[in-house]
């Protein structure tokens, strides 16, 4: 999807995609409350409209990301989807060992999700894990001298 897709459209095209297929799956449902497809249809086109006006003056100022945030911020993301994973893996742990104790029918979706959370976690493992030493790397350990050490203040 990156190469398709500008910068500009990548983040448009997926709130337009994951938005309308919820107001599919809404008039889909059917029933008295079918017009509420068209109202969550209406917002997600605003919505996306936002995002690529927002995206067009990111470009125009110079910034090469849409969002525009900082290092800090973006620890802040990464480590509160992460306690966001550990808090619904425990959770569906506790949903597939409750539901196995009282004998439930519903243990499945629990179970379902704990395993999609294992998936995911190796998946990231393998994705952002250490990666194969460089060329440049090995160097040092021929020539004698031990690898150089960070020092922090």
């Amino acid at each position: 999807m990156k190469t398709f897709l500008s910068p500009r459209l990548r983040r448009p095209a997926l709130v337009a995609l994951a938005g309308t297929a919820f107001a599919v799956a809404w008039l889909v449902r059917g029933g008295s409350s079918w017009f509420l497809s068209i109202v969550i249809e209406v917002t997600v086109l605003v919505r996306v409209v936002t995002l690529y006006i927002q995206t067009g003056q990111d470009i125009k100022e110079g910034r090469r990301t849409a969002t525009g945030r900082d290092e800090r911020q973006q620890l802040v993301n990464t480590r509160s989807r992460a306690l966001a994973g550990s808090v619904v893996t425990v959770a569906a742990f506790i949903g597939v060992t409750v539901a196995v104790a009282i004998r439930a029918d519903w243990w499945w979706p629990c179970a379902a999700i704990l395993a999609l959370a294992a998936f995911a976690y190796l998946y990231g493992l393998s994705r952002f894990g250490v990666g194969e030493e460089g060329p440049g790397e090995d160097d040092d350990a021929d020539s004698g001298y031990g690898a150089r050490s960070q020092v922090t203040s």
